[in-house]
């Protein structure tokens, strides 16, 4: 039982630094996201998974897997961001391009 705690912690740990890592490398994540509210989201990803899939997991694929996932939050907060002319401006430039 410690020893999986102990793994968990540790794979926490290591997608965490990651998310450090891009967070100081990228202004725009700086604005729009939270560290620690980033970091609780994707330690459930150890939870689904285990501490061994993730551990098995490269750094530079893990990053990138961190890295599109911290995109898709970023922007998500972003649209929440818009007024409700700018959501119909967007509306109708999404339709424009279908």
């Amino acid at each position: 039982m410690h020893q999986v705690y102990s793994e968990r912690k540790e794979a926490i740990a290591r997608i965490s630094a990651i998310i450090e890592k891009l967070l100081e490398g990228d202004r725009f994540y700086r604005e729009k996201l939270d560290k620690e509210a980033m970091i609780q989201h994707l330690a459930k990803f150890v939870d689904k998974f285990s501490p061994e899939y993730v551990k098995s997991i490269p750094d530079d694929e893990l990053t990138n897997r961190i890295n599109k996932i911290l995109v898709i939050e970023a922007v998500a907060g972003t649209l929440n961001d818009l007024t409700p002319e700018k959501i119909k401006i967007y509306d109708e430039a999404v339709k424009r391009t279908e």
